[in-house]
């Protein structure tokens, strides 16, 4: 068998394809991992490979200061160098990033069949950058695996010509997997100066892009009714710095500002939080593994992850200061009891990913 070739190139597709690797290398198939670099800070990329226990990408490169076109235009030239190169089978990709898409047009040009891991998400907003490449790679996939039975409808609604197949979400693999890892190894709760907090993230370019949206974020963060811990994205310091609030959000006492974390630190504050409020559309899926079990507020005005809204851990409160400050105060002070199955998988989706790939090249 040509080798299965797995593409990432941000943090939450190493999180989400480290469960697939593993089964590959479970099932002894040929694997050629690349890492597309889209993330290329150490943070942000390197030290998830390294908390994963993953070997280091075959090849990877990184994308410095570049437009998402520019990025998307280097992601094809060199996804194209290898694909001719090395001849894979199937190209794996995961998810919504300019990575994933550019991968999947490299390998659909080159006649490569591209299997795409959570295929079918829909926010039908397509204000969002993620919702346009994630329908245009559903459309030149071979191979969908889609994470939910709502993804699968999404994709037959849509009329994809390719082969679909309900797996669950790897991201639930990934949380059992490594939960228990993370309360061994991290000594991260010894930093947090609050016996209870709100964990919250804010990254999508929509949103801190928007000087309006991100003083909302800020001042929601501050006057919150329970302390927030806030691990902060490269991107989302940057537009505070320009914009002079970041010295403001890290003099406010109730706010305690961390760099990017590992992924390990970030389960287990995930595991210690009461409530989880973020704009990150893995962060909705992580917080309904049931060793997670969390509510969310998803500061957006439109979620792909509507499974779990539907089943009660999550909940779309928009980007303005006074919804969330309520949301928070509601959440916090009326907790309710959240399903024990999550609604996106029993953590088997890697297993069953890799076995439709193995029944497709090896004993076709």
């Amino acid at each position: 068998m040509k080798p299965v070739m797995v593409v990432t190139g941000t943090r939450p597709e190493i999180i989400k394809m480290a469960p697939v690797l593993r089964a590959l290398r479970k099932r002894k198939l040929p694997t050629f991992f690349v890492h597309c670099g889209q993330h290329y800070d150490y943070d942000m990329a390197q030290k998830f490979i390294e908390d994963l226990e993953l070997p280091a990408p075959d090849f990877s490169f990184k994308l410095k200061g570049a437009s998402p076109n520019t990025q998307m235009a280097r992601i094809i030239t060199h996804m194209d160098k290898l694909v001719k190169e090395k001849q894979p089978s199937i190209v794996l990709v995961e998810g919504d990033t300019n990575t994933v898409l550019a991968s999947a047009i490299a390998a659909n040009k080159r006649g490569v069949p591209v299997g795409h891991v959570e295929a079918g998400l829909r926010s039908f907003d397509l204000r969002m950058p993620e919702e346009h490449n994630r329908r245009l790679t559903d459309h030149v996939s071979t191979f969908l695996f889609a994470p939910t039975k709502t993804a699968e409808a999404n994709l037959k609604r849509e009329s994809v010509w390719g082969k679909i197949f309900v797996t669950g979400n790897t991201v639930i693999d990934a949380v059992n997997q490594h939960l228990p890892i993370a309360e061994k190894k991290s000594k991260i709760l010894k930093e947090i100066r609050f016996d209870r907090f709100v964990l919250a993230t804010a990254h999508r370019a929509e949103n801190v892009d928007d000087l309006a949206v991100l003083k909302n974020f800020i001042e929601a963060f501050a006057e919150s009714p329970v302390p927030v811990v806030y691990p902060m994205h490269p991107r989302t310091k940057k537009r505070l710095r320009q914009n002079g609030l970041y010295t403001q959000i890290k003099k406010c006492k109730k706010v305690q500002v961390l760099p990017p974390l590992g992924y390990l630190d970030f389960l287990v504050l995930m595991k210690k939080c009461e409530l989880l409020v973020t704009d990150s559309g893995g962060i909705q899926e992580e917080a309904t593994a049931p060793a997670i079990r969390k509510p969310v507020l998803v500061i957006r005005l439109s979620t792909e992850r509507q499974e779990a809204v539907e089943a009660g851990f999550a909940k779309v409160v928009g980007t303005g200061k006074q919804e969330i400050l309520a949301a928070i105060k509601a959440a916090v002070e009326n907790k309710k009891e959240l399903p024990n199955e999550s609604p996106f998988g029993d953590g088997k989706a890697a297993e069953k990913t890799v076995k439709r790939i193995e029944e497709e090249f090896v004993r076709a």
